[in-house]
């Protein structure tokens, strides 16, 4: 379809969706994390006909719940506290109202979408661009790691919605070239993480350079107590969405291995060689043993990348664009890669090392299992763990199981 197609298409009445470049229509099985909906097309949300052109064209049919909760509210101008699963349409959740509320004749920031990571902003801004492909709302992304320079010239041209991780986004506003005075939303995503000591003085420095009339949007899978102490203090009447009745996904099925530390090699040897892997994570608790673990796996004789937040920008950016375009299989990882991070092909994640708290296990859990897939999460744990397993699963109300000696691929393979 020609890129002038828009208009005319908008032009020529109730057929312009049978002429839009739709992919084929996703036939797999998904569990009720995103079809438990009330039924809504995003035609009922009066967004603008060429927003639901690069809707359709992304794949998306009908709204997630999260995305039926969320949208007619964003639209409103209300404040909005969601609280949803990994891998249920978050991203979307906020991006659509965002695009429809842009005004592009103004050639200003009018939203900031924040993020915890480099990769999650580059994902993000990717989704943005995609759904917003036909509106002519132009998308920056701005983080760390990368040249100030580059940004800083960018930010001359015409920008209307920026996605940045806050160190960065901040030191742009106060050398006085990123102008948010007329940035009126403003997008949290991963709220917990950002609220967490680390980014917090941050995200308040950055409140202050956005205008009184402005809306806060916080979308994260688990809130804790630093989220309602910045909901007290910049939130005016949130709306509160919480699809969280219960923490882990639906699609995962989570089994738990009892091992020694020096047979952790031998054991995922074995789950390589019996289970159906489309693609992989394999997390570890630290940045050595994530480059240790990929060298073994490499000298196994399976096709193997890592990343971790000590790697130079620029490798782990080639990473992740290869990862996630199927290059390869398997992908050992610290925590740098558990927040949002959306690659539909993985079906199974392995906690190498056992993560220390129920948050972290949830996030990386998340990483299968995505859009209402099914996953398959499988748990090392060695003598010292035991207590940490009982602790997560009573945390998170859910049952890690031992592991069979045969796993159905039914339970994680379409």
């Amino acid at each position: 379809m020609a890129q002038a197609a828009p208009n005319a298409a908008a032009a020529e009445g109730g057929d312009w969706k049978a002429r839009l470049n739709l992919p084929p229509k996703d036939t797999r099985i998904r569990t009720e994390d995103v079809t438990a909906t009330k039924g809504h097309d995003f035609e009922d949300y009066f967004l603008k006909r060429e927003l639901l052109m690069g809707i359709y064209e992304k794949g998306f049919e009908k709204p997630s719940p999260i995305q039926e909760e969320s949208i007619p509210i964003a639209l409103t101008g209300r404040d909005i506290l969601a609280r949803a699963k990994n891998g249920t349409g978050k991203t979307a959740a906020f991006s659509i109202p965002v695009l429809e509320k842009i005004d592009t004749t103004k050639a200003e920031i009018q939203a900031m979408l924040l993020v915890p990571t480099r990769e999650l902003a580059l994902q993000t801004a990717q989704v943005c661009r995609e759904l917003g492909k036909h509106t002519n709302v132009e998308v920056m992304v701005t983080t760390g790691g990368t040249s100030l320079k580059d940004d800083i010239m960018r930010l001359y041209q015409t920008i209307h919605v920026v996605v940045a991780t806050p160190g960065r986004i901040l030191d742009l506003s106060n050398k006085g070239v990123c102008k948010l005075h007329s940035c009126r939303i403003l997008v949290m995503d991963e709220a917990d993480k950002l609220l967490s000591p680390e980014f917090q003085p941050l995200i308040e420095q950055l409140i202050s350079f956005l205008p009184e009339d402005r809306q806060i949007m916080l979308f994260s899978a688990t809130f804790p107590v630093t989220v309602k102490q910045f909901k007290e203090k910049f939130l005016r009447k949130p709306y509160i969405i919480n699809l969280m009745d219960e923490l882990t996904l639906k699609g995962v099925t989570q089994y738990y291995a009892f091992v020694e530390e020096r047979q952790k090699v031998h054991c995922l040897n074995t789950l390589f060689s019996k289970l159906r892997i489309n693609q992989s994570i394999i997390f570890c608790n630290s940045v050595n043993r994530v480059e240790l673990l990929a060298k073994k796996i490499t000298e196994l004789g399976y096709s193997c990348f890592y990343i971790h937040a000590k790697m130079l920008q620029s490798h782990r950016n080639r990473v992740f664009h290869d990862f996630r375009n199927g290059l390869c299989r398997n992908l050992v990882s610290s925590d740098l890669f558990t927040r949002g991070i959306d690659i539909q092909s993985v079906n199974v994640v392995i906690n190498f090392d056992f993560p220390k708290n129920s948050e972290t296990y949830l996030h990386r859990v998340g990483r299968s299992g995505r859009f209402g897939h099914l996953g398959l999460a499988v748990n090392l744990i060695t003598y010292d763990d035991r207590i940490n397993l009982y602790k997560i699963e009573q945390e998170l109300g859910t049952e890690i199981k031992p592991i069979p000696p045969h796993i159905e691929e039914k339970l994680y393979c379409m």
